[in-house]
């Protein structure tokens, strides 16, 4: 993603700030506070006039408030209409401008998956806040660390997985463990399933993992419906009471929960101009960059939203990314969707060829209705200049 062109402030001297404050709009912004020279200040407000304000404010005595009058030269600022395109300008100009302090900075925080290793002889599963290269297939982004562990264990429940984490040296005199006791384990450490039949349970898990539960609960069905017919009704009552359990345990997943590589969605936000809407497309776990909706009626012969919508689609691509700056994608989706305010709306779908317009269509109209009542966009974190 690439930031647009900056609004800029400037003042030759501390006097002269005045002047450039009073000018500055009174409206969310991302802005840098530029010195002769060192590092810029940056900072996150809901109103740049008032933020700039304080910052450069004539001295009055003995104050430890930040006080940047005498050095600054230059404010250059972007306007934001949401907490997403706040925290989305904030990352990219903090990785600009502090490459070794970037993260904490921003207090961007990792958000957690289960991670199923399947370049592992024996495929196991991890809940990790790290991306990593490999044959994986990263479930996520959970709320919390904690929602991770517990769906984890949930759903190995209805598998027969194993459990520990060790690199497996199978052989007859391993120990074991509680879990193959209990039959929740086919026990590859002593040798009781071979290399291939282990792999066949861990691609259940895959599939199970990628398709958000429902190819067993398909396969449940099916083997329902089938007893019914044949009137076997307490095995088909049976086979309905694992099915409510699986419905169950994908209940303990995150709304946001899925395989990353299938993660697919739009973020429908207001823009700092009263006359657009910003979708921020989502795909395969990458941040494909803000689309701009114009929504005055163009003179002459008019063009539906929804034929609007359709050729905007039509130009979008994946981005390819690295595993750590897709991490980062994700983490900024799953701050602004997990907050306790979002402002907009997300709209998920399983492909650009699936993608359900007039649910997006309704989104819009939703969105540019409640833009009048404007929102915080939290506290900043931002450093003196260097």
């Amino acid at each position: 993603m690439e930031l647009p062109d900056p609004e800029t402030l400037e003042a030759a001297a501390g006097e002269a700030w005045d002047r450039a404050i009073a000018e500055a709009p009174a409206a969310p912004a991302v802005f840098l506070v530029w010195a002769s020279q060192g590092t810029p200040y940056l900072g996150r407000t809901q109103s740049l006039r008032r933020r700039l304000m304080r910052l450069l404010r004539p001295p009055a005595g003995a104050t430890r408030m930040l006080n940047l009058r005498e050095v600054a030269r230059r404010v250059d600022y972007w306007l934001v209409g949401s907490r997403l395109e706040a925290a989305i300008y904030a990352w990219l100009l903090a990785r600009r401008h502090y490459p070794d302090a970037w993260r904490s900075l921003i207090k961007l925080r990792m958000p957690h998956y289960v991670k199923l290793i399947l370049s592992n002889r024996f495929p196991r599963t991890q809940v990790t806040a790290r991306l990593a290269g490999g044959r994986s297939l990263y479930f996520g982004p959970f709320r919390t660390r904690a929602a991770a562990e517990r769906f984890e264990s949930e759903f190995l429940d209805l598998f027969q997985l194993r459990r520990c984490q060790e690199d497996l040296e199978p052989s007859p005199d391993h120990p074991g463990c509680i879990y193959g006791e209990m039959n929740r384990c086919l026990r590859p450490c002593q040798q009781v399933v071979g290399v291939e039949e282990y792999a066949s349970e861990a691609a259940r898990v895959a599939q199970f993992l990628a398709t958000r539960g429902e190819s067993l609960l398909r396969v449940i069905a099916a083997a329902r419906d089938r007893l019914s017919e044949e009137l076997d009704f307490e095995e088909a009552a049976r086979q309905h009471a694992r099915w409510q359990r699986v419905q169950e345990v994908i209940r303990l997943s995150d709304e946001l929960a899925g395989d990353i590589d299938r993660l697919n969605g739009v973020a429908v936000t207001a823009s700092a101009r009263a006359d657009e809407i910003l979708l921020w497309f989502l795909l395969a776990g990458a941040w494909n960059g803000p689309r701009r909706l114009p929504l005055a009626v163009e003179a002459g012969r008019p063009v539906s939203l929804d034929r609007r919508l359709r050729d905007l689609v039509s130009e979008l691509q994946p981005v390819k990314l690295g595993a750590a700056e897709r991490q980062e994608h994700l983490a900024l989706l799953a701050r602004w969707y997990y907050a306790s305010h979002r402002d907009g709306e997300w709209i998920p779908f399983p492909s650009l060829d699936a993608l359900p317009y007039r649910r997006l269509v309704n989104a819009i109209h939703r969105v540019q209705a409640g833009r009048s009542a404007p929102t915080p966009l939290g506290a900043s974190a931002e450093p003196a200049a260097g």
